[in-house]
């Protein structure tokens, strides 16, 4: 095989590879803001005034209205991206939401209460819940991954993509296809500029799958 013929070949291979690949572009909008841009790789939204996500539990309402940008996976994997926001408004808030329909989802990511920048969770099945911890200062951005296995979801968050700490570990309907991306809200105030990048969805190898081929593997 000369020079020429293993160029071709790599090329080729390169341009397959990147047109396989899940991008921004080809993902879909739920709850379309009138306002959002894609660029290099960066999704950036005015986000819907007076939206959010929850269902029934201490308030005693139910929305389901802000934007939610997303894709839909099977199986299992590993998701992350970076986000960052002008928060204005208590709850304001952006993030990553994993999404099986209306009743259960999880959201993840800031949401600005009371002045202060908080870590945030709301897991729903029928009804929500929320977790937070407070940050003692403002942040520029941050990133958050989550890792879904088995019935499972670990959320981690990190201030520069290296060092990743677990916020929480929520329970999720196993084998059952989801819609994951990037969404925020509103609740209270007149919407604000969110921006994400470096979103990305990896697939892992099903557990209980990769244990049965070790187990039974041939002699």
């Amino acid at each position: 095989m000369n020079v020429k013929t293993i160029l071709f070949t790599a090329l080729a291979a390169m341009s397959a590879s990147l047109s396989s690949a899940q991008t921004l572009e080809k993902m879909n909008w739920f709850n379309e803001p009138e306002q959002w841009n894609i660029n290099a790789g960066e999704l950036t939204m005015r986000v819907t005034p007076k939206s959010d996500y929850w269902r029934i539990s201490h308030y005693g309402f139910t929305v389901d209205d802000a934007p939610f940008y997303y894709a839909e996976y099977g199986g299992e994997f590993e998701a992350k991206v970076k986000i960052s926001g002008d928060y204005r408004t208590r709850f304001d808030q952006a993030g990553m939401m994993i999404r099986i329909d209306h009743e259960n989802y999880i959201k993840t990511g800031i949401e600005f209460v009371d002045g202060k920048y908080n870590l945030s969770t709301v897991v729903t099945h029928r009804t929500s819940d929320w977790s937070v911890i407070a940050l003692p200062r403002p942040v520029d951005c941050i990133w958050i991954k989550a890792v879904r296995r088995l019935d499972a979801v670990e959320i981690f968050y990190s201030f520069d993509d290296k060092e990743y700490v677990m916020m929480r570990n929520a329970w999720l309907e196993a084998n059952h296809p989801v819609k994951i991306g990037m969404f925020a809200a509103s609740p209270d105030g007149e919407g604000f500029n969110a921006k994400f990048s470096g979103f990305s969805v990896k697939h892992l190898p099903d557990a209980v799958r990769t244990k049965w081929l070790k187990q039974n593997s041939a002699q």
